[in-house]
């Protein structure tokens, strides 16, 4: 990271603002091209964990490709000073990469579709068996992640 004086290096941190994000960014490629997507997640134990339809771009993607970035971010509004040049904003972001895998058993989906469900809700979830099988799960084994923040002191 080139800002140092930015970056966080406390894994505690770094967990605390995946865990009040609402939507964490997938970044996949495609023969060379870039294609992101916003995703509602769960995260435990260094892994990610996605629900989606069982077919569609990011699937296919996945399929040829499976490493990953990913992104998360919050932001509690603009630092304005009188040069617009120096304006900042106030944020901090979680940044990674990984490799994508699809969860098939459905006793690990209902694992994984828990965890995404707990990350919005502390209610307890029944899932319908057609759902179970009819979803699809991608799970995120992180290999990298950095934090930065910016506005704080």
């Amino acid at each position: 990271m080139r800002r140092k004086d930015k970056e966080i290096e406390d894994k505690k941190e770094i967990e605390s603002i995946i865990a009040i994000s609402d939507v964490c960014r997938i970044a996949l490629s495609e023969n060379n091209s870039p294609y992101i997507v916003p995703m509602c997640f769960g995260y435990r134990d260094n892994r990610l964990y996605f629900h989606s339809a069982a077919d569609g771009k990011k699937i296919d993607i996945i399929k040829k490709n499976n490493r990953i970035c990913f992104e998360f971010d919050t932001h509690e509004g603009l630092i304005k000073s009188e040069n617009p040049c120096d304006w900042d904003m106030k944020y901090c972001s979680v940044i990674g990469s990984g490799k994508a895998f699809f969860i098939e058993k459905p006793e690990e989906k209902i694992r994984a579709l828990n965890i995404i469900a707990e990350h919005y809700s502390s209610d307890a979830h029944q899932y319908q068996k057609n759902s179970v099988d009819n979803v699809r799960i991608i799970k995120v084994e992180i290999d990298n992640i950095t934090g930065k923040k910016s506005g704080y002191l």
